[in-house]
């Protein structure tokens, strides 16, 4: 072996000190990635111990509240306070949600936990794409990320096992301590490994506007989901989805959330924006309510429920690595395929979830991941692409962003139709059988509109094509 390949290879990765450090990064990664699988699979059993069906939908909600304002915030956080105490703060401030979240005596305060586990959780995961490029070498950036990318794997695998092992029993207190302790075992090596260099002088404003009508408009979803009239419930969604357009079309300058075009859908920027707010909105229903539905109307064990909406994760990876290395001709073909694969597999889950057969609802658990696989990728690039020099940066960082709001805004809507057919009132067996259909039949519509706007952007042509 050369000396030239040897210094690209995992042995020259881990030398010198690196191997602390990537496990620092792999640990980061593991506290945000394993959440969703682990908190799907407990959900039941905290409903059944706290009560509270009708905030069911919010405890997966309330997360990605506190993830969209630390996404929003975290370049700035680490800029402002230096990366070593950004890093710090944020295992500090996970490590108290999951205590509130862990003490709970009502859903509410395990709502108001797990708002602060999503903050911190995003500002943790903000401050590992920051150390990347500070403490390690560009040589070695590809397997970084590609140790980044098996966590999530990972997370895939373990989550739904790790989850319901602390459901069994209703122990599933003792999973958000767990946690904390990984963030505070994360603040420690934190502290020990990086650098305490001063911070730099940036300009770290935060566009609060912007973030405050975001936020609004994520709390006008919340409350609809507590209305309990569909008409009312209705009103409080469209002044929601004004609020949200009113949040992209707000001109920050360069410290906003998101480019100028964010809220045009003639530009491809708008709508790809608007392709991965609705098509996640719409999967988000299978994510909160999957585990619930499976166990009441199948059996399914907390692990074996957990698994099951996992597919959608494994459906996401592997159709993701497989067409990562395509030429861009195929990039039009492969968004449209993956938008239209998201809307026919929600269809076939509101036609297969109430009487099955079991295999349906897995492979549509499993098209509708390599849905988000087949496009996510491709719309990125082609928003970095078609963005002004001046805003590619603000463009890129604004795709997670709205990916967080079309989630968080997908979970409370979730929570609108089930509470209204009646899960407010437990998982019985008749309102699981009219959610099972309906929960799925409405989020198709929203699905399409995803889709179409799949087709919209692959339909574009970018300036390197023409």
């Amino acid at each position: 072996m050369t000396a030239a390949t040897s210094s690209l290879g995992w042995r020259d990765l881990l030398a010198e000190g690196r191997a602390a450090r990537v496990g620092l990064i792999a640990l980061g990664v593991w506290l945000n990635a394993a959440d969703s699988l682990v908190t799907t699979t407990i959900m039941p059993s905290v409903a059944r111990d706290l009560g509270g069906y009708a905030y069911f939908s919010w405890a997966t909600a309330a997360y990605m509240v506190g993830a969209i304002l630390s996404g929003a915030t975290a370049a700035r956080f680490s800029a402002r306070f230096g990366l070593r105490r950004a890093m710090i703060w944020a295992g500090f401030a996970t490590a108290a949600g999951c205590g509130v979240s862990a003490l709970a005596p009502d859903m509410l305060t395990l709502v108001v936990g797990r708002s602060v586990q999503g903050l911190g959780a995003g500002w943790i995961v903000g401050a590992c794409y920051a150390a990347i490029g500070q403490v390690f070498p560009q040589r070695h950036l590809a397997r970084v990320f590609g140790v980044m990318t098996s966590i999530w794997g990972i997370a895939t695998v373990l989550g739904p096992l790790v989850g319901a092992v602390f459901a069994q029993g209703s122990h599933w207190r003792w999973l958000f301590w767990f946690f904390a302790a990984q963030c505070l075992a994360f603040v420690a090596s934190a502290r020990r490994m990086l650098p305490g260099d001063a911070a730099p002088a940036v300009d770290a404003r935060t566009p609060g506007m912007q973030l405050a009508l975001v936020l609004a408009g994520v709390g006008l979803i919340g409350a609809a989901d507590l209305a309990g009239d569909a008409w009312i419930a209705g009103a409080l969604c469209l002044a929601s989805l004004v609020v949200f357009a009113a949040a992209m079309r707000l001109q920050a300058g360069p410290h906003g959330l998101f480019p100028a075009s964010a809220g045009d859908v003639t530009t491809v920027t708008g709508v790809a924006y608007l392709s991965y707010f609705a098509l996640g909105a719409a999967a988000m229903g299978f994510s909160v309510y999957g585990p619930a539905l499976l166990q009441k109307l199948y059996g399914f064990s907390p692990m074996l429920a957990g698994y099951a909406v996992g597919l959608e994760s494994v459906g996401w990876t592997i159709s993701a690595l497989a067409v990562a290395g395509l030429e861009p001709r195929w990039h039009p073909p492969f968004i449209r395929l993956g938008g239209a694969c998201v809307a026919c597999s929600l269809a076939a889950l509101a036609m297969v979830t109430r009487a099955g057969p079991i295999w349906a609802i897995l492979a549509a658990a499993t098209v509708l991941g390599a849905g988000f696989g087949l496009t996510s990728g491709f719309i990125a690039r082609r928003v970095i692409a078609s963005a002004d020099e001046g805003e590619r940066e603000v463009a890129s960082a604004g795709i997670n962003s709205v990916r967080q709001v079309g989630n968080a805004a997908g979970a409370c809507l979730a929570g609108i139709i089930a509470n209204l057919l009646g899960m407010a009132e437990g998982v019985a067996l008749a309102p699981a059988r009219a959610t099972a259909v309906w929960l799925f039949a409405l989020s198709t519509p929203i699905a399409l509109v995803g889709a179409i706007a799949c087709w919209r952007v692959a339909s574009a042509k970018l300036a390197e094509e023409v």
